[in-house]
């Protein structure tokens, strides 16, 4: 009896010598990859591909940098934040250099569009001065890099869409000069040279226009966008372009159908066209489900109440809106977690490879991030859930920012090749003639 009582208390003595093991391997685990990541980041900037904070910095603050307070954390004690982008975030969140996009709607065109970009181009360059101490603005990979070493938070901007430069190539010419290195071809309607993804296609994809001011852009050194645009837009820009292309904030089409998102066969030729895809995180870009359930949800609204004269219960918008709290009630909103985003990385790695992905948040330009992603902090939880999938240092390096510094690098290359070649000759026909 005694015997057995002593090798139960043996076992019991080494059950609890493996658990206090183990947990203290476990404790030593999550700071290990702390570091790990760390170590990444300090020698890598970290580059996110699209933040539309100058526009909410617009609609809420009225264009005053000082008011949006940005050298506060925004997040409030329930969770709940009016901008997913402040400093003390942009810094917990290891951010090494940031492109802003400087977005206006597509429903002001012409004059009126080309103003209101300058007004944007303002704001960021306002507030980069306005945060010295935080941001520096960057206009070249070798700045980029200068400025991570310097601890500050190298700043970029990006137009996002064509019709910002009213079918003129002096404007675009102007907007590099004011320090835009890179243009999305369309926002979410067509351009008179180009195709939306979310717009009926009019010229199947780039019309010599079009095809020009690819090839203006890269003989300034601008980076060719193809977020936003159709397939056959993306195809016809990878056939003209000489320099490696970027989308600034998209995603895998095999993962989720969204017709902004890029397919494997986009994939295959943006390798060999040594671009990148920046993955995007807003919820209904990134899931299946989310967005099927968005569009399905959609459709029930109109049902409902679609003035001036569709739905079952038109005019009574208090009825309509019962009828949608039941349809809600009978139809939850499909989760959507930070594993998607990382499921889309892997599939881009797996087709594209390790060169040619990396992070494109489109943070306050959404109004829904998949949890786990809710603003500028979040990156490191990204990287870690990478590495816990067998990424490797280098790997993490390339995603978070070594491609885009390549792709940015190529592009100055190829720019400096083709102004020695040309002669500044080269000029568009769009709105010049």
């Amino acid at each position: 009896m005694k015997a057995a009582l002593v090798v139960k208390r043996a076992t019991l003595t080494v059950t609890l010598s493996v658990g206090v093991l183990l947990t203290a391997l476990s404790s030593q685990a999550a700071p290990s990859l702390d570091a790990r990541i760390d170590k990444i980041l300090d020698t890598t900037p970290l580059i996110d591909g699209h933040n539309d904070l100058p526009w909410e910095i617009r609609k809420k603050f009225g264009g005053d940098v000082s008011a949006a307070q940005l050298e506060q954390n925004h997040q409030k004690p329930d969770g709940s934040m009016d901008l997913m982008t402040d400093i003390p975030r942009l810094k917990a969140g290891r951010v090494g250099a940031q492109f802003w996009s400087v977005w206006i709607p597509v429903s002001v065109q012409g004059a009126a569009a080309v103003q209101m970009t300058l007004e944007q181009i303002d704001i960021v360059k306002r507030m980069t001065e306005a945060y010295s101490a935080n941001f520096e603005l960057a206009l070249t990979a070798a700045d980029i890099r200068r400025i991570h070493r310097n601890h500050k938070i190298a700043s970029l901007i990006g137009v996002e869409g064509g019709h910002q430069i009213n079918e003129s190539a002096a404007v675009l010419r102007q907007y590099y000069d004011l320090g835009v290195r890179y243009m999305t071809l369309t926002h979410t309607t067509n351009v008179p040279w180009a195709d939306s993804a979310t717009d009926t296609p009019k010229v199947h994809g780039l019309t010599p226009d079009g095809e020009r001011v690819v090839r203006e852009m890269n003989r300034l050194g601008m980076l060719v966008d193809l977020s936003h645009v159709s397939e056959e837009t993306m195809l016809a820009a990878l056939n003209v372009t000489q320099a490696p292309v970027m989308f600034s904030h998209s995603s895998a089409r095999a993962i989720n159908a969204h017709p902004r998102n890029v397919s494997d066969d986009v994939l295959k030729k943006l390798a060999q066209n040594n671009g990148v895809v920046m993955v995007n995180f807003f919820t209904n870009y990134v899931s299946e489900t989310r967005r099927v359930w968005a569009a399905e949800r959609d459709a029930e609204m109109a049902r409902l109440n679609h003035p001036p004269y569709g739905g079952i219960y038109i005019g009574q918008p208090e009825k309509a809106k019962v009828a949608l709290a039941a349809w809600d009630k009978a139809h939850p909103k499909p989760e959507v977690t930070i594993e998607v985003v990382a499921d889309h990385i892997d599939h881009i790695r797996q087709v594209a490879g390790i060169d040619h992905v990396g992070l494109g948040s489109d943070f306050d330009g959404i109004d829904e991030t998949p949890k786990g992603l809710e603003a500028v902090d979040r990156y490191p939880a990204l990287l870690k859930l990478l590495a816990a999938r067998g990424y490797s240092d280098q790997d993490l390096a390339k995603l978070a920012g070594g491609n885009l510094l390549r792709v940015l690098t190529d592009a100055e290359r190829v720019a400096d090749g083709l102004k020695h070649a040309t002669q500044l000759t080269q000029k568009l026909a769009v709105n010049e003639e």
